[in-house]
C-alpha cells in the first residue's frame, strides 16, 4: 500500500506540493514537537513565514 501512494504522489497533482516540517523546542521540557505544513511550490517561503510565527507564538505562551 505504501508503495502506491508514493508512487501516485510522483505523478500528477503531487508534485506540485511539499511538506514543510519546522522543530518547535518547548520551553517547559526542552523537548521538540514538530509542526507540518503542506504548501504549494509557488508558496514555500510564505509557509515558512507562518511557520516562524506559529513558533513565536508558541513561545510567547
Amino acid at each position: 500500500m505504501a508503495k502506491k501512494t508514493v508512487a501516485t504522489l510522483k505523478t500528477g497533482k503531487g508534485k506540485d506540493y511539499t511538506k514543510v516540517i519546522t522543530a518547535v523546542k518547548s520551553p517547559k521540557t526542552g523537548a521538540y514537537t514538530f509542526k507540518e505544513l503542506i504548501a504549494h511550490n509557488d508558496h514555500i517561503k510564505d509557509a515558512v513565514e507562518a511557520a516562524k510565527e506559529i513558533v513565536a507564538e508558541n513561545a510567547a505562551q
